[in-house]
C-alpha cells in the first residue's frame, strides 16, 4: 500500500488524511522509498531530511489535524530559508549555510501541517546556471529552471508538493518540461520574506503538483484565501486564445497544442475567441528582462563584490549588464509596466482567462541550461495569476502543455478555468 501512496495528488491524500485513512508516516514512507529508488537517477534534491520528516510524521499522527497540508510531505526549493536544513540558494556561496530562521512560505506550510521532507535543487540564485537535477521524463533533457528539483520531485512522484518562485518563467517553464501542474499566483498574493531576493518587482512564490487542486490546496493554505478550496462550480469558463507577440517563437509542438485546446474546449462547449496583444505590448518581454537584471544587480551586489570569482559566468555577465541599466531607464521601464498592467484588463473583455503557450515546445536536450523563458515573462511583468496544465505531448513523446492566465488578483477564477480545462482535456 505505501509504495502506491507517493502516485496521487495532494488534494486526494490531504482528504485522506484528514479522515485517518491513511497515516502520515506511510506516506512519508512511500516518498523516501520512491527517493532512494530514484534520486541517483534525478538528482532533484539538494538536502533530504528522513528521520526528522518520519519524527514529525508520526507527531501528526498522534495528534488532531494540523491543517489544510496536514501530514503532506513537502519539497522545499532551494531559495527559502529553512532552520533545521542548509540553504545554499544553489551557489558555492553559501555552501553549509544554515539560516536561524525558516522562510514565510515554509513556516505558514509547517503551521498548516505540511512534513518537510528537505531541500530540492535550484539553479544559481534562481537564475540560469543549472544544477544537476535530470527531467524524469527522459534522461539527457533539462527539467528547466529556476525550480528544476521541485518540478522533476512531483513529476517523479517523489513528493505530492513542492515549493517554487518565478521571477521570469521559474515555476511555469519546468511545469511544462515535466509535465506537472504548476501555478504562479498574483504578485505579492504570499509573502517572499526569507526566500532569497532576485528582483523584488518581480519575485513570486508559488508552487508545483500534480492536479490544479492540488496546487489550489497548496495556495490556500500559504495565502489565506480559502476560496481558493473551492473551484469546482458549473459555469463554463470562457477562453481567449492568446498566441502572444512571441508566436513565431513557438514551435510546431506547442502550436499544435493551442490548436488542440482550441478544438476540445470547443467541443466540450466553452466559448473560445481569439484575444490579440496590440504590437506596443510586444516589448514587455524585454521590459521583464530589463527590470530582472537591474533589481538583480543590486540583491546581489554583496556576492558580486566579495565573491565575484564564485558567480558563474553568465550570472556575473547579468549583473553587470543589470549595474549599466541607469535609473532613469529603470524608472521607465516600471512606468511601461505599470501602463501595461493597468491596460491589460481590455485583454480579457470578452473572455474569463487567457490561454497562453508554456514553453518554446518541449524540453530541450541538454543539461547545460534550461530552456528560454520567454512566453512567460510578460505575464511574471504584469504580476497576473498563472497556472501550466499538462495535457498533451510533442513529437518525441515529452510532455507539452499551455498556461492559464487570469486577471490581476482573480486567481480562484483562473484556477477554476484551469482545473475546467485539465478535467476534460487531459483525460481525453
Amino acid at each position: 500500500m505505501t509504495s502506491q501512496l507517493n502516485q496521487r495528488g495532494a488534494f486526494e491524500l490531504a482528504s485522506a488524511l484528514a479522515r485517518r485513512e491513511i497515516t502520515a508516516l506511510d506516506l512519508v514512507n512511500a516518498c523516501l522509498e520512491r527517493i532512494d529508488l530514484r534520486e541517483r537517477d534525478i538528482d532533484a534534491w539538494a538536502a533530504l531530511s528522513p528521520q526528522s520528516a518520519r519524527d514529525r510524521a508520526r507527531e501528526l499522527d498522534a495528534g488532531p489535524v494540523r491543517g489544510l497540508l496536514h501530514g503532506l510531505p513537502l519539497g522545499v526549493k532551494d531559495l527559502f530559508d529553512t532552520a533545521d536544513l542548509p540553504t545554499t540558494y544553489g551557489s558555492p556561496i553559501y555552501a553549509g549555510h544554515r539560516p536561524v530562521a525558516d522562510a514565510a512560505a515554509v513556516a505558514l506550510c509547517r503551521e498548516a501541517g505540511a512534513i518537510v521532507l528537505g531541500k530540492t535543487v535550484s539553479t544559481e540564485f534562481a537564475t540560469y546556471q543549472p544544477g544537476p537535477t535530470v527531467n524524469p521524463r527522459r534522461a539527457g533533457h533539462t527539467p528547466g529552471g529556476s525550480s528544476s528539483g521541485s518540478a522533476a520531485a512531483v513529476a517523479d512522484g517523489m513528493v505530492p508538493l513542492a515549493l517554487g518562485s518565478q521571477t521570469a518563467g521559474s515555476i511555469i517553464r519546468p511545469a511544462a518540461f515535466c509535465g506537472v501542474t504548476g501555478y504562479k499566483p498574483s504578485f505579492g498574493k504570499v509573502p517572499v520574506t526569507g526566500m532569497k531576493p532576485l528582483s523584488e518587482n518581480l519575485d513570486t512564490v508559488g508552487g508545483f503538483s500534480l492536479y490544479v487542486k492540488d496546487v489550489a490546496l497548496l495556495l490556500a493554505a500559504l495565502s489565506g484565501d480559502h476560496a481558493l478550496l473551492d473551484i469546482d462550480e458549473n459555469s463554463t469558463p470562457r477562453f481567449g486564445l492568446c498566441r502572444t507577440p512571441q508566436w513565431d517563437a513557438a514551435d510546431v509542438d506547442t502550436q499544435a497544442a493551442m490548436e488542440a485546446a482550441a478544438t476540445g474546449l470547443s467541443r466540450h462547449g466553452a466559448a473560445c475567441v481569439e484575444v490579440n496583444i496590440a504590437a506596443q505590448y510586444s516589448g514587455l518581454a524585454q521590459v521583464q528582462t530589463d527590470v530582472m537584471a537591474h533589481d538583480a544587480a543590486r540583491s546581489l551586489s554583496w556576492e558580486h563584490d566579495r565573491h565575484a570569482a564564485l558567480l558563474s559566468p553568465g550570472l556575473a555577465s547579468m549583473l553587470q549588464a543589470g549595474m549599466d541599466i541607469t535609473r532613469h531607464q529603470h524608472e521607465a521601464n516600471l512606468a511601461r509596466a505599470d501602463a501595461a498592467r493597468r491596460a491589460c484588463d481590455a485583454w480579457f473583455a470578452d473572455c474569463d482567462v487567457l490561454l497562453a503557450p508554456s514553453a518554446i515546445g518541449e524540453a530541450p536536450t541538454g543539461l547545460d541550461a534550461t530552456g528560454d523563458p520567454l512566453f512567460c515573462r510578460m505575464w511574471s511583468l504584469l504580476g497576473l495569476p498563472c497556472i501550466h496544465v499538462p495535457f498533451s505531448s510533442g513529437r518525441t513523446g515529452l510532455p507539452v502543455g499551455l498556461q492559464v492566465i487570469g486577471r490581476a488578483g482573480k486567481d480562484r477564477q483562473a484556477l477554476h478555468a484551469a482545473q475546467w480545462l485539465q478535467d476534460r482535456l487531459a483525460r481525453q
